[in-house]
């Protein structure tokens, strides 16, 4: 699978994702016409991304979102009560992405290297859609209040434990080698986060969200099976 065909088989948007926002905060929302909510939550969003990504979302004042917003700041707390309960938001929506779509499109495959290799491209190829986000995401975890901080990092562990469970499995199956699953799986991850925490670096050598997904693909081959299967997958 490659980053078209990725497109073209998981359809996400902008006004998805505030839909699904809007059905799962409905009873905070002041305004309860849903085509004005979902409309007004895509300026929010993407201000908040785009101011998050210039300055940082502390540094970020109610006048200044409200002017790239083209909202008022009465408009805006119709939505949310605080910046805390804001980053809150964009925060639990992009958790909740993440997991749906590689429970989605993971859980169903039995062969544990072709898990694996789903789970990477869907990782890479979701963070190439949803930069912005993904960036946000890293980035403001420091800034949240304890209890949605250890949420994060919960998160950030849940993940881990995909890779490492797969791992687990290929091991059990004799299809990988016996390396420590949670330090491999850290290793993984590191790997994925690095295109869009360095998004600069690779568009300046004029890496592919492709080239990178293959590369990714060819280390972690190389690092967990046996070379007479690694070989056996190059031919």
């Amino acid at each position: 699978m490659n980053y078209a065909a990725f497109r073209q088989k998981i359809h996400i948007s902008r006004e998805d994702i505030c839909l699904n926002i809007y059905a799962q905060n409905r009873e905070k929302f002041r305004i309860k016409k849903e085509k004005t909510v979902v409309k007004n939550l895509g300026k929010i969003f993407t201000a908040a991304l785009k101011i998050s990504n210039e300055k940082g979302f502390q540094a970020m004042s109610m006048r200044n979102f409200s002017k790239e917003t083209g909202l008022s700041i009465g408009a805006l707390y119709s939505y949310f009560s605080s910046k805390d309960e804001l980053l809150e938001m964009i925060q639990r929506q992009g958790r909740l992405m993440v997991k749906r779509l590689l429970d989605d499109h993971i859980l169903a495959l039995e062969d544990p290297l072709d898990r694996l290799r789903k789970a990477i491209c869907i990782h890479i190829y979701l963070s190439e859609a949803l930069q912005p986000w993904f960036y946000f995401s890293y980035m403001e975890a420091k800034n949240m209040n304890r209890a949605e901080k250890e949420k994060a990092l919960a998160s950030e562990l849940a993940t881990d434990l995909i890779f490492a469970d797969i791992i687990r499995q290929g091991q059990s199956s004799g299809t990988f080698l016996p390396r420590d699953p949670q330090l491999t799986a850290g290793l993984i991850k590191a790997i994925l986060q690095d295109w869009y925490l360095k998004r600069w670096k690779h568009a300046k050598r004029k890496i592919s969200v492709d080239q990178y997904a293959r590369f990714v693909l060819e280390c972690v081959e190389a690092m967990i099976l046996p070379c007479p299967a690694l070989a056996g997958i190059r031919k």
